[in-house]
């Protein structure tokens, strides 16, 4: 799993400007992955797979934007259509990674004409990206999984809402232990909508052989990674725990679906039939 993150000193220009600056986020980090996956120093496919997905909150609702991307390990030469395997637990070097990043990013912007309204030291500093080598990728899929289908906070870390302040459990990074955080109402909601995406952005984007208009279907990867291994992969087992039918938390009878109520029905209105 890698992980692109921008300097803080950027962080207020993109959340001015939204749609183009995460669009930008997008461009400058894949193509970026793209580049280095091509070098023959390092992998030599010009055609990786991968898919990111964009997170913007920190803990304590905090702007914090970043794209975390699941990147198989390896990339096709689509002249021969042989799969090149990266290391075990490298894929490609941070640094150059993180100077490449910055200058396409740099290069959206001035596309963009908006190249203007970034401080100037943003592009003499360093710009982290993290990689990890996670195995199967039920890990990092897992890890994932909450941010695409939840909002930045759930009404189950609210722990109170009185005297116009909002009170909130959160953890801290690498500890288990809760903490509680309180704010004014007005800034809690400042946080919050900070996190609601452009109307239409696609907040998930797939890459290389992962993309639905790639020529190599995912059958065909799959064999041809076991092609170049010699048919020696061993399968992960993955265990489908099946899940426990809702229950009423009055009565503990069994609940039975009827409809959904979405959000924009609460706003206009909604008709069960």
């Amino acid at each position: 799993m890698i992980t692109f993150t921008v300097p803080k000193q950027l962080r207020p220009f993109i959340r001015s400007r939204q749609k183009v600056a995460y669009a930008a986020l997008f461009k400058a980090s894949a193509a970026a992955l793209k580049k280095l996956a091509a070098d023959r120093k390092y992998i030599g496919g010009d055609l990786p797979g991968f898919f990111g997905v964009l997170h913007t909150w920190g803990r304590t609702l905090a702007y914090h934007p970043h794209i975390h991307y699941v990147v198989a390990g390896g990339a096709i030469t689509k002249k021969d259509g042989r799969w090149q395997p990266a290391g075990s637990s490298f894929y490609v070097p941070i640094k150059a990674l993180s100077r490449i990043y910055r200058a396409k990013f740099k290069n959206e912007l001035r596309k963009a004409g908006l190249l203007h309204n970034i401080p100037a030291e943003v592009w003499k500093i360093d710009w982290i990206v993290n990689s990890q080598a996670v195995g199967a990728s039920e890990q990092s899929i897992g890890y994932l999984a909450p941010y695409v289908f939840k909002v930045a906070i759930t009404n189950s870390r609210i722990i109170e809402v009185e005297n116009r302040q909002v009170t909130f459990r959160y953890k801290k990074g690498k500890s288990a232990r809760w903490r509680k955080m309180t704010l004014q109402v007005m800034e809690f909601i400042r946080r919050f909508l900070q996190h609601v995406l452009p109307n239409g952005f696609m907040k998930i984007r797939y890459f290389g052989f992962f993309h639905h208009g790639s020529s190599f279907a995912l059958e065909k990867v799959q064999t041809l990674i076991e092609l170049s291994f010699g048919f020696e992969i061993e399968a992960t087992e993955t265990m489908v725990i099946p899940l426990a039918r809702p229950v009423c938390p009055a009565c503990g009878g069994k609940l039975k679906y009827l409809y959904s109520i979405l959000p924009q029905q609460m706003i206009m209105g909604f008709d069960t039939g």
